[in-house]
């Protein structure tokens, strides 16, 4: 068997997760219904099931007429068709600074759980009040690995890294006024943080943020790290 299918539009990569761990995902935005459909149709009789990212309530709509176990999410913009029973282990903790960063941490909690990782989300405790994140503390710290998702300044990622053992995955948000640049401000604090252990995908890449904790759940529940 080829390890692509080539639809002449697209040609979807058969082998990923033999290769990576990880099947294709399908980032939805800007498709056309009709590539849309057919990407989905292959992929879910190739893995029983298709993650995509990015989706509009209209592309649910036209996918769920062709699959009706089909699953969206119009807080993190994910279109999924899932297996029923799933074991999912380890612990990912993702944390937002405020309410705001929410759709972005969930797009990086459910990347993570359908994947296969225990996620706990602890919202809304930025450093504007930070007794709130401090309250915390101890829940965080039994994470393998923590996303910390924020707009503004960004200041988070900092503060957990200063408290806790384990890699900490920084999520810039476009939250935020003028001078936020459309996340680029959390983007600079987090690149230039001075805290240890700290990595930092694009901005509002929720995604990219539960791929690699996932990455490392796994790493750490097989006893790797």
């Amino acid at each position: 068997m080829d390890n692509y299918a080539d639809l002449d539009f697209a040609k979807l990569d058969l082998t990923r997760e033999e290769r990576t761990g990880f099947p294709e995902v399908v980032f939805c935005s800007g498709k056309e219904d009709e590539f849309l459909l057919k990407i989905f149709d292959r992929l879910y009789k190739e893995n029983n099931e298709v993650f995509g990212t990015r989706a509009t309530k209209e592309q649910f709509e036209l996918i769920k007429s062709r699959f009706p176990d089909a699953v969206y999410d119009p807080v993190s913009r994910i279109l999924k068709i899932e297996k029923e029973k799933k074991e999912r282990t380890g612990n990912i903790a993702v944390c937002t600074a405020g309410t705001a960063d929410i759709k972005v941490a969930e797009e990086a909690a459910q990347t993570a759980e359908f994947f296969g990782s225990e996620v706990t989300r602890i919202y809304d405790v930025g450093v504007s009040g930070i007794h709130r994140l401090l309250s915390k503390t101890e829940e965080i710290r039994k994470a393998n690995v923590v996303i910390a998702v924020a707009g503004m300044e960004g200041a988070l990622p900092s503060v957990i890294g200063g408290l806790v053992k384990v890699p900490v995955i920084a999520v810039p948000t476009s939250v935020g006024y003028g001078a936020n640049f459309e996340g680029l401000s959390a983007l600079l604090t987090m690149i230039n943080s001075c805290a240890n252990g700290i990595s930092v995908v694009n901005i509002d890449n929720g995604y990219g943020a539960g791929y690699i904790a996932t990455q490392i759940n796994r790493l750490a529940e097989n006893g790797n790290v």
